[in-house]
């Protein structure tokens, strides 16, 4: 017997496109006015709301109302991905304030997993019921800023309080690096490290218990 609810519906972008979203609600709810947003990996890599179930599922076993989607162009979403990701920060706004308005959750804690935590970023200060921020593995390195380089700025000067997480082993950012781009960040600035750990094996399901701990322990703070 699960303690959690589960349903799939649409989301429409201000742009038109469908996105399939999926909506983890918990039997009993800890916090009525907040509501989880997770945004999943690199589209064009093959990134899914499938990948965030695991997260999604812990958190609202944990009593927390958690929405996971696919991004236009994946799965059942309509549309077409965008290689930069800026067309996607456009879906993270329309699923957040979807959240706020029709499931009523006035707060929103947004998540953004390894290139989603890029697009995630860029939305926080475009949303005003955003209350904080956590990113799994952000690309913070050279060869990812070519790609996500453009959506660095949006959160390092957001006055949100931000939780970045990331494995000491990660092959995108070395923690020199994110130390090195957190250092001129706006507001309160958390980081954990995992050590040992490389990015694609913090975002596969072994982690998935250790993460849950550690949104609840940052959603606690805020």
């Amino acid at each position: 017997m699960s303690n959690y609810t589960f349903e799939s519906l649409t989301v429409e972008s201000s742009d038109g496109v469908n996105l399939r979203t999926r909506v983890f609600k918990p039997v009993e709810a800890k916090d009525v006015n907040l509501g989880i947003v997770l945004v999943h990996p690199y589209s064009i890599l093959g990134g899914c709301q499938g990948l965030l179930k695991g997260i999604a599922s812990g958190l609202a076993q944990n009593g927390h109302t958690a929405v996971t989607f696919d991004m236009r162009g994946v799965g059942r979403s309509t549309g077409r991905p965008s290689l930069t990701g800026f067309a996607e920060v456009k879906d993270v706004i329309a699923v957040c304030n979807w959240v706020s308005h029709t499931l009523s959750l006035p707060r929103v804690l947004l998540i953004g997993s390894s290139a989603g935590a890029p697009i995630a970023g860029s939305a926080v200060d475009q949303i005003e019921q955003v209350i904080g921020y956590v990113s799994i593995g952000y690309p913070f390195g050279m060869t990812a800023s070519i790609l996500f380089g453009r959506h660095h700025k949006a959160i390092l000067k957001s006055p949100k309080p931000k939780l970045f997480i990331m494995g000491t082993q990660d092959g995108f950012t070395s923690v020199k690096q994110l130390k090195n781009k957190l250092n001129s960040a706006a507001g309160r600035v958390e980081t954990h490290l995992i050590d040992g750990v490389g990015h694609f094996q913090m975002e596969g399901p072994a982690y998935d218990a250790q993460m849950v701990d550690l949104i609840i322990n940052f959603i606690a703070s805020l």
